[in-house]
């Protein structure tokens, strides 16, 4: 793998965040408040929390789903369709972070959450290195999906996805996947260990692979990734 600037530690945290460790079975929503500043935000994802709004003017709140949506790496299920996209598409990391931010947030999708203080946020963290992006784009370069998220070692916590085209989306995940299993065979790890979280698991993600798993299952799985190197 490349040689590449690790990511910049910001400020740490100045609020005392939930442990997800300490809560009630079942319960999702840990606490309401803080900031989004770097720090906390990183904070959040080292400990098993992320961000989102608790209603469309709400304050922020930070979950931690019980169960945890994850998508085992050798799980993601690449269907005949799926792999005539991908020879379609072309893939992209981090040429368009803001661009991806913003068709995510696109207030027209329903339940859209991600408004301007969310995009500050998460541009910031990808100028630090610690958010990317994926894009899926024509031949000619025009962008019709992508997905983001936040990496931190072998934790890669996705945020959102988009597509304009059929199984735009889909073939950004596709490349995601095989970019995290491809760091993992560069320094001899197991990909098993990384931890490609999606918060929830819906009936459209579990088409892709996606499972379920215990919230303590999912911190044990957290601790163990947060030791591996970085895929971006």
């Amino acid at each position: 793998m490349p040689t590449v600037d690790p990511p910049i530690e910001p400020a740490a945290s100045p609020w005392q965040l939930p442990d997800p460790g300490a809560a009630l079975t079942g319960a999702e929503l840990l606490g309401v408040g803080a900031d989004l500043e770097a720090g906390t935000l990183l904070a959040a994802y080292r400990s098993g929390m992320f961000p989102m709004p608790v209603d469309d003017d709400g304050p922020v709140g930070w979950w931690s789903p019980d169960p945890r949506g994850v998508l085992v790496l050798a799980d993601l299920r690449v269907t005949k369709s799926l792999r005539t996209s991908c020879r379609r598409f072309v893939t992209t990391v981090d040429t368009a972070f803001d661009d991806v931010m913003l068709a995510c947030g696109d207030p027209r999708r329903p339940g859209g959450w991600i408004n301007d203080d969310v995009r500050a946020a998460y541009a910031e963290l990808h100028r630090l290195g610690w958010a990317h992006s994926v894009e899926t784009r024509t031949a000619e370069g025009d962008l019709v999906g992508g997905l983001y998220g936040v990496e931190v070692g072998g934790l890669f916590a996705g945020e959102s996805m988009f597509s304009t085209e059929r199984d735009a989306s889909k073939v950004a995940l596709v490349a995601l996947v095989e970019r995290l299993r491809a760091a993992s065979e560069a320094v001899g790890s197991r990909a098993a260990d990384r931890l490609l979280d999606v918060q929830w698991r819906t009936d459209h993600l579990a088409t892709l692979g996606v499972t379920e798993i215990p919230r303590r299952d999912y911190l044990t799985r957290l601790h163990l990734a947060l030791t591996l190197h970085p895929a971006f």
